[in-house]
């Protein structure tokens, strides 16, 4: 507003002013007035959703973004080799055989082909040379006692665990989860029957499983999976079953009911979003039981036989040369270890970002 003075007329007389102010109404201006509220509102970030909200808190996890980025590479090596690795898993070789590791370029003792000369005296030598392995031929991880080259019977034995984990996972969203919500859902008798079923179902060890399916089926990967489908999923099943009681009592769901939609509509609709990052934790957890679950069976002999590779397998036959070869050892158990550890801390880090009480 412009500084526009009043003309004032002085009466002498009695020393009072009468005062007389005249303004153009074009000289007001609106006045600005920034609601802070407003302004602050107006500049903070846009608001999230639960999976946008639930990915930015995994991107904060280290160690959970770092085990995902290691996951990846693995499962993506792992299968991508079968088209790109030149070697055959179970392709023997005695020539070759118990050859240590060999990297091009490389010459670090214990990846550069050396190995302690058996004669004594503590002495290294180029085992490549001394074998009369032909030139460019190199072991990356070296080689076993039949002259299989281990990097190839790693890979398959790392799809071999990742094809049992990518079972596990699959087991838990459609038995577990199924079976979970339909117990929930229908309560009383129905969930009385269903959990006495899932009681001596878990009341029956897996390796007693196993060993029942190994007296009609041979062992392999088949009678493995059937052994998961009979109790693989009862972790899931009972998680999924008290999420679901807790949640059918909510307003939203009694609303869906008095409204008439069946039971199939409101488990799909209503309870399995609400119930999904849990679920999703669940799975994580469940894959590397049953990665280790396999490895086990494979190094007592109940799962994978020889010559298919299996981390099981690569265990078995490491440790009965590991005070002379560790390394045949050392190769699968630093494998398996990484894959477990991994599968640990992204089930740790996917757990703490899908549970809304760990909001910052």
């Amino acid at each position: 507003m412009k500084d526009d003075r009043s003309i004032v007329d002085i009466d002498a007389n009695n020393g009072t002013g009468v005062g007389t102010a005249s303004a153009d109404p074009h000289d007001f201006s609106p006045l600005k007035l920034e609601n802070a509220a407003y302004e602050r509102e107006k500049n903070e970030s846009p608001s999230l959703n639960f999976m946008q909200d639930s990915w930015r808190r995994i991107r904060k996890n280290r160690s959970a973004l770092i085990s995902m980025v290691v996951l990846v590479l693995l499962i993506g090596v792992a299968f991508t080799s079968i088209w790109l690795f030149p070697h055959d898993p179970n392709r023997q070789n005695l020539a070759h055989s118990n050859l240590p590791p060999k990297i091009p370029g490389v010459t670090v003792r214990g990846f550069d082909g050396t190995a302690a000369d058996n004669s004594g005296g503590g002495a290294f030598i180029d085992k490549y040379a001394a074998e009369g392995v032909p030139e460019g031929v190199y072991y990356y991880l070296g080689t076993d006692n039949l002259g299989r080259d281990l990097l190839a019977r790693l890979l398959g034995g790392m799809r071999v665990s990742l094809l049992i984990a990518f079972v596990a996972a699959f087991l838990d969203l459609t038995i577990g989860v199924t079976y979970g919500l339909v117990s929930g859902l229908f309560g009383e008798r129905v969930d009385s029957v269903m959990q006495r079923i899932l009681e001596v179902l878990a009341g029956i060890p897996n390796l007693v499983v196993l060993i029942l399916m190994l007296t009609i089926f041979k062992p392999g990967i088949f009678t493995i999976i059937l052994a998961m489908i009979v109790t693989g999923w009862i972790s899931m099943a009972r998680i999924v079953r008290a999420q679901t009681m807790k949640l059918k009592n909510q307003e939203y769901v009694l609303a869906a009911v008095t409204l008439g939609q069946s039971k199939a509509v409101i488990a799909a609709k209503h309870i399995l979003p609400n119930i999904s990052g849990v679920v999703i934790v669940q799975m994580m957890f469940s894959i590397p039981q049953a990665i280790f679950f396999e490895a086990f069976l494979s190094f007592i002999g109940l799962g994978l036989r020889p010559p298919e590779a299996s981390l099981g397998t690569l265990l078995n036959e490491g440790y009965k040369a590991f005070r002379v070869l560790p390394y045949q050892m050392w190769v699968p158990t630093v494998t398996l270890s990484v894959l477990m550890i991994s599968f640990n801390l992204l089930a740790d880090g996917l757990r703490d970002a899908f549970d809304p009480k760990m909001k910052e």
